[in-house]
């Protein structure tokens, strides 16, 4: 050989080595092992820092505050911050607008004109291991989107296992996804995990087990609760949560989840700090002994999967968050002289009708108003039907009225005290109709979009409304609520744990739809199919923000 082109050749192989693409991480040869979505359930995104302090163990939230990717701005882009859409929202990367899911329950006049459906209602897929007989079938029909462990199955040609597990059905189905082998949940009344049809035909043997082996009567002796409904009585207290996750370690191992050559994808909801959330508020001692005793019990699941995992920690990746944040509690809020306020939704309900009535029926009272949950105020199509009023013009007129309604509601002793840090009367900041937000007819602002991702085609014909601020329905002396627009309702944690990310706090803005991105990028599948995040590439070592393909040129 020419010796004048050694050093030719020598720089071509440096340099071909210099760009080698390195091994990848991807779903399809099981790098990592497990991916774990973990969401909390009305879990504030103060809460973190706030009782920072209380955190003792190594492998609780220090998991992420220390370990982690810890995002600690980050907000929903929406206004309905809701348990049902909080959590397709998580599995999906897409807003309501994108998965459809707007509330936890709505009425549909084409099914029943009796009562309301649950977002996971499917009376073709009854139940699987019920106990109460108190519920119907579920499903995840009614999500209009794939989630990421729905993408991760696809791409692994159905190899990939797919779980969900939360207190709450709509929880553990819509977080999920379609593609899930199982959904759990538990029976009200017992709390015995059950699941549908939709995934199977009879529980498992180790699910049947779990239920009939003591735990569910351990769980209520640590809540001192031996009688009474399982999810009021045991649910608001630490032990549902030691419970669920000990559910959640049975599945991982009964399953095999983290064993194969293939990526799994495990999603939990921690409930519990919802029901207590309700019940007390986010300033209560008992809610902050709440989040402790979450952070011990998060330790022993992960010191759990270290052991039960294929090569430990270093092969599972783990996201957090919460599926909505929530309100100070009125009282509290008006003793710091916050414009606090409570309303009855039932009693502004009537009053509506009673206009209505007034209007077009005086002789025969009618029901024009269905209710539903808020901020959706849902119409009975067929009442204004018969008076020829369209949808257009019913949704205005029922937004034209709904402020003088409201004012009707209140107590003249509220409206004539002049006590600025006591409860005030409640006002309704903004109105908007179904047709007005369908044609895009929104303020371009900030609030405008997060109208407009509030959209769903659910319910028939709605308004929409927006209370002023520390302002609810319910919860006059006690407890609290969410289902706003504002910064509070919107405020949950982001947070990473894995190899790819690079651990430390980062303060760009970032929401929970940027889950479902991330782990799509990392995972090498496709994003879900109405998926808006973005990657958190910020957090990235270099080799995962780069692309193979990039990384060769």
């Amino acid at each position: 050989m020419n010796k004048r082109f050694l050093p030719l050749l020598l720089t071509v192989a440096l340099a071909a080595t210099a760009f080698t693409p390195t091994a990848f991480a991807s779903a399809y040869d099981a790098k990592p092992k497990l991916v774990v979505i973990l969401v909390l359930d009305q879990f504030r995104g103060d809460y973190l820092d706030r009782f920072r302090a209380d955190f003792k163990t190594p492998n609780g939230f220090n998991l992420f505050l220390k370990r982690g990717a810890y995002f600690p701005e980050c907000y929903y882009d929406y206004a309905n911050t809701m348990t049902a859409p909080g959590h397709s929202t998580i599995g999906t990367g897409a807003y309501t607008n994108g998965h459809n899911i707007a509330v936890n329950d709505w009425w549909d006049l084409s099914r029943s004109a009796k009562h309301s459906f649950s977002s996971v209602d499917d009376p073709d897929y009854p139940l699987v291991g019920a106990s109460s007989g108190a519920e119907s079938g579920a499903s995840p029909r009614n999500e209009l989107a794939s989630t990421l462990g729905d993408e991760v199955v696809l791409g692994t040609a159905g190899k990939a296992k797919l779980f969900g597990i939360s207190l709450k059905d709509r929880a553990a189905i819509l977080t999920s996804g379609h593609a899930a082998q199982g959904a759990y949940w538990i029976d009200h009344a017992t709390g015995h995990f059950e699941s549908s049809q939709y995934y199977m035909k009879a529980l498992p043997a180790w699910v049947a087990q779990f239920n009939s082996k003591g735990r569910p009567e351990q769980a209520r002796k640590e809540a001192g609760a031996a009688e009474g409904d399982f999810y009021a009585k045991v649910g608001d207290s630490p032990a549902a949560v030691s419970y669920q996750l000990d559910f959640a370690k049975a599945l991982i191992a009964n399953e095999g989840l983290g064993k194969d050559d293939v990526t799994d994808v495990l999603t939990i909801s921690i409930s519990s700090t919802d029901i207590l959330g309700h019940e007390v508020g986010p300033d209560s001692p008992r809610q902050r002994q709440m989040i402790d005793a979450v952070d011990v019990d998060l330790n022993d699941f992960f010191n759990f999967l270290q052991e039960h995992v294929d090569g430990g920690l270093d092969n599972v990746w783990v996201s957090l968050t919460g599926d909505h944040g929530v309100a100070p509690s009125p009282s509290l809020a008006a003793r710091e002289g916050m414009p606090a306020a409570s309303f009855s939704s039932g009693a502004l309900d009537a009053e509506l009708d009673r206009e209505l009535s007034a209007r077009f029926s005086p002789k025969q009272p009618e029901q024009f108003i269905l209710g539903g949950e808020l901020p959706y105020i849902q119409l009975d199509a067929r009442a204004f039907q018969r008076f020829s009023v369209n949808e257009g013009d019913a949704e205005a007129l029922v937004a034209e009225i709904l402020p003088g309604a409201l004012d009707a509601t209140q107590p003249a002793a509220l409206k004539a005290d002049p006590n600025s840090r006591a409860l005030r009367p409640a006002t309704l900041r903004r109105i908007y109709t179904k047709v007005q937000i369908a044609a895009g007819s929104l303020p371009d602002t900030e609030e405008g979009r997060l109208i407009l991702h509030s959209y769903t085609t659910n319910g028939g014909w709605w308004v929409m409304v927006s209370p002023g601020m520390y302002q609810m329905s319910g919860f006059a002396s006690a407890g609290t609520t969410h289902y706003s627009p504002y910064s509070y309702d919107r405020h949950v944690p982001l947070a990473f744990f894995g190899t790819p990310f690079v651990p430390g706090t980062y303060l760009e803005r970032t929401a929970p739809v940027d889950i479902a991105a991330t782990f799509a990028a990392l995972l090498r599948v496709n994003q879900p199919s109405a998926c808006v995040g973005r990657v958190v590439t910020e957090a990235l070592k270099p080799s995962e923000s780069a692309t193979p393909q990039s990384a060769g040129r």
